[in-house]
């Protein structure tokens, strides 16, 4: 039985207990059980299914969401509700919001009515291109670079490790335009699926499959008239997007660990051994009650960081103290569980044997743990410094 007793904290409102009990009733009829060996008809029907139903409003703001401004703790809610059931909903989720975040944050107003209802309806998959090869923590390190031709800007440039690459509708990329050095100089553009001289150059497969791709610019027209912001405004865009969804990452590793603990406490207090179940040993219980801490622990900071940003607070140093907890201590809460369960742990198929995939990357991607760590350090130096 899944644990929301969280609901009633006072970093939520109401609307938000009610919004995770309805979506947690929604998900265990609808997409609990949508998987399958074509990841990318999971992916397109988990968008749809999502969509229809209104959630995906939660993940866009504006006139075309739930929320007139973007609403950090409802993507938290709906992420860790998601993730508990099933890890590519969540994905599918958070990828309508990361992906359209951008625009929702800064479009214009042109921009958002061409995109933001299609997103919210489920009818167009949206994609956050920013990584490279050789620029994913460090993103001033771009070297995609486009340059104004006329009305448009011409790109050229790969990316990787795009999420929804290969499936979605249109791309915001970020890249490198010269007004200035460093992360001065990066605008972003919306590109849509199709546009000549842009192609998906490769597919990536990974240990919890989802659509994810390198894709390639080459001499790719894009009206000037689909960059999101100012000229060199795309490494602000950017990180604003960014520090919307990395503490939703930190939600999603709480409902894989939410999912591995009631797994491990079913386990326990079935499996029979010498004469008595697993939980009538002193290192199970052990076990579970530091499994339960953490996750406590780590949901008291991804809550705080969710509530401050809603309060229009900067949230830089919370928001990777969240990730890095939340998702270091669900790699130990899932191990954990995975060890309990024995051979059955690492069957392929097993819920524990997912979650113990689908939790790996979460540590690594929107900033891996070493990057949160330097965050952390940054930000407290600079308040003893003044």
């Amino acid at each position: 039985m899944r644990e929301l007793a969280h609901l009633d904290w006072p970093f939520l409102e109401e609307r938000h207990g009610i919004l995770a009990a309805e979506l947690d009733r929604w998900a265990r009829q609808h997409v609990a059980h949508i998987h399958g060996p074509d990841v990318d008809a999971a992916c397109r029907t988990l968008v749809r299914e999502l969509g229809g139903a209104g959630w995906l409003r939660h993940a866009v703001g504006g006139a075309y969401g739930e929320q007139e401004v973007i609403d950090t703790r409802a993507i938290c809610l709906a992420r860790e509700t998601l993730a508990y059931h099933n890890g590519l909903a969540d994905f599918a989720f958070a990828m309508q919001g990361l992906g359209s975040g951008a625009i929702s944050l800064q479009g214009t107003e042109a921009q958002k009515e061409r995109y933001l209802p299609r997103v919210a309806r489920g009818e167009a998959i949206a994609a956050f291109a920013l990584s490279e090869p050789d620029a994913g923590s460090d993103v001033a390190n771009l070297s995609c670079a486009a340059h104004v031709e006329g009305g448009y800007a011409v790109l050229n440039g790969e990316k990787t490790w795009i999420s929804n690459g290969g499936i979605a509708d249109f791309y915001v990329v970020f890249c490198r335009t010269g007004e200035a050095p460093g992360p001065r100089g990066i605008s972003a553009f919306i590109v849509d699926a199709g546009t000549p001289g842009f192609e998906v150059a490769e597919r990536i497969e990974v240990i919890a499959p989802h659509p994810l791709a390198r894709l390639q610019f080459r001499s790719c027209r894009v009206p000037l008239s689909q960059r999101i912001g100012a000229a060199g405004e795309g490494f602000k865009v950017a990180m604003r997007t960014l520090d919307v969804f990395r503490t939703s990452v930190a939600a999603a590793a709480l409902g894989f660990a939410r999912r591995a603990l009631d797994e491990a406490l079913h386990r326990a207090t079935t499996r029979k051994m010498f004469n008595q179940t697993l939980a009538d040993f002193q290192l199970t219980q052990a076990k579970l009650a530091q499994m339960a801490t953490t996750i406590d622990s780590a949901a008291l900071l991804v809550y705080r960081a969710a509530w401050l940003r809603d309060q229009g607070q900067v949230v830089t140093k919370e928001a990777a103290m969240a990730k890095m907890a939340a998702t270091e201590g669900a790699q130990q809460v899932i191990d954990a569980a995975v060890q309990m369960f024995g051979g059955l742990g690492v069957t392929s198929g097993h819920p524990v044997e997912q979650l113990y995939r689908e939790i790996r990357s979460l540590r690594i991607y929107e900033g891996a743990t070493e990057v949160q760590q330097l965050i952390i350090a940054r930000e407290l130096l600079k308040e003893v410094k003044g």
